[in-house]
C-alpha cells in the first residue's frame, strides 16, 4: 500500500449526490445503466455503472451516492460519463455502490 499525503486526498473531489434518473445501457460491453445524478451547485451529470446485479433502475432514483466529480471526463462507447461512481466490490466482483446514510445538500465533499 502507497501512503498518500493529507493534500493528496483533499485534491479528490468526492461529493454526495442525488441519483434522478436511471437508464439502460444496452450499448455496454457488460450489463450496465446509465445514471443522471444531481450534485447541487456542481450541476446535473451522467455516468454509467456496472451496478445491474444489485439494483433495479427504480430502488436507484431518490438514492443519495458519493461520486468523484473532478476526473475528465471518459468516453465509454458512444457515452461520455462525467463522473466516477464509487463503490466496492463484493466477494463475486459485484460493485455495491458508495451511498449516504443521512440526507445532506447535493455538492457536500466527503471528509
Amino acid at each position: 500500500m502507497e501512503l498518500i499525503e493529507w493534500k493528496d486526498f483533499e485534491r479528490v473531489e468526492l461529493r454526495a449526490g442525488t441519483v434522478l434518473e436511471v437508464f439502460d445501457f444496452p450499448e455496454a460491453r457488460r450489463p450496465a445503466y446509465k445514471i443522471k445524478v444531481d450534485f447541487g451547485e456542481f450541476g446535473i451529470r451522467m455516468t454509467s455503472a456496472q451496478i445491474t446485479k444489485h439494483y433495479t433502475k427504480e430502488e436507484l432514483i431518490g438514492r443519495q451516492i458519493v461520486g468523484v466529480v473532478n476526473f475528465p471526463k471518459k468516453q465509454i462507447g458512444k457515452f461520455m460519463s462525467e463522473f466516477l461512481l464509487t463503490g466496492f466490490h463484493d466477494e463475486n466482483g459485484e460493485v455495491l455502490i458508495t451511498t449516504v446514510d443521512k440526507k445532506v445538500p447535493n455538492g457536500t465533499k466527503l471528509c
